[in-house]
């Protein structure tokens, strides 16, 4: 093999994540910390992650490599794909390592000589690593969760099923051996409207969740859904399944859309796993019985899947016209352990692009399908901003809910995160409370966001920076 010439510098410190090692391992830590995923029930093969600027995806990449905070890998095989060059095949570099912030990681000197010594598909294109951002933002996060760990970084130049199938092939016979963790890098759709983005990605969550990679790759090639990284995400659950992975799980799903409030033209970002699973954890003769997290449909942080989130939606609207029309509400949904915990949610009425209520509680003590029905009648009924929802206008109007993490008592004002966190602000029997994406569709950087909190508490707009001000944090799953 050729010799190994240099390390790798940072293109991206700085611009798309923190320059500075104690901001960036700050941030990822307080990305992680907001992450609510159930633990995987089995043994890790493989993550599938997104490779935007942290800012962008770096909350939904945080679900993915939560799961690795107590599992112990040396060994980590990036697929990432190639934005930049055009070429055949595979590029692995020749390199002493790759370097963030955070310090040097070694590539796996072994596996990279065996990845050029074994098979045609692998040669060193250096115009593919020059640019490529796909994989050294997957670096930091790794380093933080693992600290010390040796890297296979493997640049894809195609996407077909034949060099994905060649190429998982390979993984397993280089890597079955060697405790590997593979890691693929992609983002989703590109640059569509809001919901046309997420009627894209459902496709691919729904593959994923089936843990279906011949699907995914056909459903990709027939263009009715985009990945950027659909040739590694393919590879990396096909060479899951050769080392033994039996399940896939889609861990979270956002767009850019939530994070910059701009609907207009977002980026699709999911992080998802492939896990062998136990054999306890195996049991479908009762979907309901299982963990909101493993089952059916796509999972949120808060562990709700695809089919719970439209049982709250139905739950809403149906509990605003029983009201509105005074009539029994003789719906009876199946409602799961998901729904029976107790959290805070708000419930925003829209009428066309026009806010028509929106009323919430931080915290709750009924379980989440109560609340948000109760919620739901609130703000069609008795927000004071707006006049009592009309049965005219019943079948105009939509819903979107946001159902809440825990509150998180900060002592430093440096741990929110705009656009990831809402805040709650409370001082001489005043609160004030504002959502997640308020920030972002406002523009606000940290201060503003800590000032115009103070404002909805009716406080002066520095009293955040009184000792006797609360400050808390929580993340809401928005849909």
């Amino acid at each position: 093999m050729k010799k190994k010439v240099h390390i790798r510098q940072s293109i991206l410190a700085g611009s798309w994540y923190p320059g500075s090692a104690e901001v960036l391992r700050r941030d990822i830590r307080t990305y992680l910390e907001a992450a609510q995923v159930h633990p995987i029930e089995g043994e890790l093969k493989g993550l599938l992650v997104p490779h935007a600027g942290y800012l962008y995806s770096g909350g939904v990449a945080a679900y993915a490599y939560k799961i690795l905070e107590k599992q112990s890998f040396q060994r980590v095989l990036i697929l990432a794909p190639s934005h930049r060059a055009a070429f055949q095949g595979v590029s692995v570099g020749h390199l002493q390592g790759y370097e963030t912030p955070l310090g040097v990681v070694p590539v796996d000197d072994e596996l990279v000589e065996l990845f050029h010594s074994r098979t045609s598909l692998v040669s060193h294109h250096p115009e593919a690593e020059a640019l490529e951002h796909s994989l050294e933002i997957q670096l930091p996060f790794l380093q933080v969760v693992l600290d010390q760990f040796k890297l296979t970084p493997l640049i894809m130049g195609g996407h077909s099923l034949s060099l994905c199938q060649e190429l998982a092939s390979t993984i397993f016979e280089l890597c079955r051996e060697k405790g590997v963790l593979i890691v693929a890098s992609t983002d989703l759709s590109h640059f569509h409207s809001y919901d046309e983005a997420k009627s894209l990605d459902s496709v691919v969550l729904d593959k994923v969740d089936k843990f279906d990679p011949e699907g995914l790759s056909r459903e990709l090639s027939l263009k009715r859904c985009e990945a950027c990284g659909g040739g590694p995400m393919v590879t990396a659950m096909l060479a899951a399944g050769k080392l033994g992975a039996d399940q896939a799980r889609v861990l979270h799903y956002a767009n850019s859309g939530d994070v910059t409030g701009d609907r207009s033209g977002v980026v699709g970002y999911m992080a998802g796993a492939m896990f062998k699973a136990t054999p306890s954890s195996k049991s479908t003769t009762e979907e309901t019985l299982l963990p909101a997290s493993r089952r059916k449909g796509q999972t949120s942080g808060l562990g709700l899947s695809r089919e719970e989130k439209e049982t709250l939606r139905q739950l809403a609207l149906q509990s605003m016209r029983s009201h509105c029309l005074e009539t029994p509400d003789l719906s009876r949904p199946l409602i799961t352990k998901g729904l029976e915990e107790h959290r805070g949610a708000f419930v925003s009425i829209h009428k066309g692009k026009e806010l028509r209520g929106c009323i919430g509680v931080i915290e709750s003590i009924c379980p989440l399908h109560e609340t948000v029905k109760k919620m739901a009648v609130q703000a069609a009924f008795n927000d004071p901003r707006f006049c009592a929802l009309s049965s005219s206008e019943l079948d105009a109007i939509d819903v979107e809910i946001s159902v809440l993490s825990p509150l998180k008592k900060i002592d430093d004002v440096q741990e929110i995160l705009v656009g990831t966190h809402g805040l709650y602000i409370h001082k001489e029997g005043q609160t004030g409370v504002l959502l997640p994406h308020v920030a972002t569709q406002q523009g606000w950087d940290r201060t503003q966001l800590l000032e115009w909190t103070c404002r909805k508490a009716g406080l002066p707009p520095d009293a955040w920076k009184d000792p006797d001000a609360e400050i808390c944090v929580f993340t809401a799953e928005t849909f």
